[in-house]
């Protein structure tokens, strides 16, 4: 059901992870989001954190905003991403020593900066039946959701991703793990879209990512019908997207470049969303032909054309190209505009991620403009509002 894109065309936004202020130094450390917000020094920096990303998107010129992660902690190349969700559901145990790395991690060793990432991992095992889940979500929108008119996203890790990070030690196999996961996950969802949300973004599929690596216990047929149950009736209720990637810790990919998602989309175009994000600015529009003649008419396809694997801030111009070549095989009614993955997770800067934003504004200002199609007012480049450079300095 398109609630937040419904008579947008070609709007903007970001993955959903944005970079934490230097001074946001509290962190939950496990515990619930409620009990940080009944903690005077974690409730302020979490709500200025939150008023900070609304005040840069809003800056920008965002159309869908994202609530930044901000409940997530600030962990090595985003860890929090994955923590966050597994130690507050019932059934896994307390992060422990022994590194279980996924399948796409498993060919790195020391030398490598992946290495160092798995080694934070500490990978936690599943004791007992996957029960409750505490993430709180419903929580997290309700904190942003009145400092903007604009439609906030929030996102969070799919339960295909917690399946492969942590030891099964209950189950009969990880496909079991999987679907009581979905199971709970959706009841979290269900939560989020009660609460209002006009955004749920479920992340990362391992659809496309495992079939890079052979020898994978869970088929992609089961893949989507797990991915399935996990948004069981969220369509009814909100918009629901799917994001994926190649890859993010730290802005790494973790597949080689020119890595295609063709074999992928006949299983993507199954997942029952709205909306699919595919990357296309750090593979250079790859499959931006595959995208539209593969994914069905009555999804939408939020494409990158902003990467957040280099700290190069792309000129509108090349923004405005990359968007250009898209609309050669997507509709402009279908076309959403996106960063590739969040710039988070020790990705970049503030200041870098805020002028990427701004760069993809412009640039999709000016096909906007080539189209007919009303342009979206920027504040950050207003020259009546915008600093003056001070003469000498």
């Amino acid at each position: 059901m398109f609630v937040a894109t419904k008579d947008l065309m070609l709007p903007t936004t970001t993955t959903g992870a944005l970079p934490r202020p230097s001074w946001y130094t509290e962190n939950l450390r496990g515990e619930p989001l409620s009990t940080g917000f009944a903690h005077s020094a974690y409730r302020e920096q979490h709500f200025d954190c939150l008023a900070c990303h609304v005040a840069a998107q809003n800056k920008a010129g965002i159309d869908i905003l994202v609530d930044g992660d901000t409940r997530l902690d600030d962990d090595v190349a985003g860890r929090s991403w994955v923590s966050y969700a597994y130690e507050r559901i019932e059934g896994i145990g307390k992060p422990g020593v022994a590194v279980q790395p996924y399948a796409a991690m498993a060919d790195k060793g020391p030398g490598d900066y992946i290495w160092e990432v798995i080694e934070t991992r500490l990978t936690p095992n599943v004791e007992g039946p996957i029960g409750g889940t505490n993430l709180q979500l419903d929580r997290a929108w309700k904190a942003i959701a009145p400092m903007t008119e604009k439609p906030v996203k929030v996102g969070s890790i799919s339960a295909q991703v917690i399946s492969h990070m942590v030891n099964n030690q209950h189950y009969k196999d990880r496909h079991e793990l999987l679907f009581a996961l979905s199971e709970a996950l959706n009841r979290e969802y269900h939560a989020l879209a009660d609460a209002g949300a006009p955004v749920v973004q479920i992340e990362e599929p391992s659809i496309h990512q495992s079939m890079q690596v052979p020898g994978q216990e869970i088929s992609a047929e089961q893949y989507v019908a797990a991915f399935n149950r996990e948004v069981d009736g969220l369509r009814d209720k909100t918009e629901v997207w799917c994001h994926t990637c190649w890859g993010s810790p730290g802005a790494q990919r973790m597949f080689p470049a020119g890595t295609s998602y063709e074999k992928a989309l006949p299983y993507l175009d199954q997942l029952d969303v709205d909306v699919i994000t595919l990357e296309g600015a750090s593979n250079n529009g790859l499959d931006f032909k595959h995208y539209g003649s593969m994914i069905s008419k009555d999804k939408k396809i939020a494409v990158g054309v902003i990467s957040h694997r280099t700290l190069q801030i792309e000129r509108p111009e090349e923004v405005a190209d990359l968007i250009r070549r898209a609309l050669e095989h997507i509709e402009p009614e279908r076309l959403i505009l996106s960063s590739d993955c969040g710039f988070g997770r020790q990705a970049a800067s503030r200041m870098h991620a805020f002028y990427k934003m701004v760069s993809m504004v412009r640039g999709a200002n000016m096909v906007r403009k080539e189209l007919g199609l009303e342009e979206v007012y920027i504040p950050a480049a207003d020259p009546k509002r915008s600093m003056v450079p001070v003469a000498g300095s």
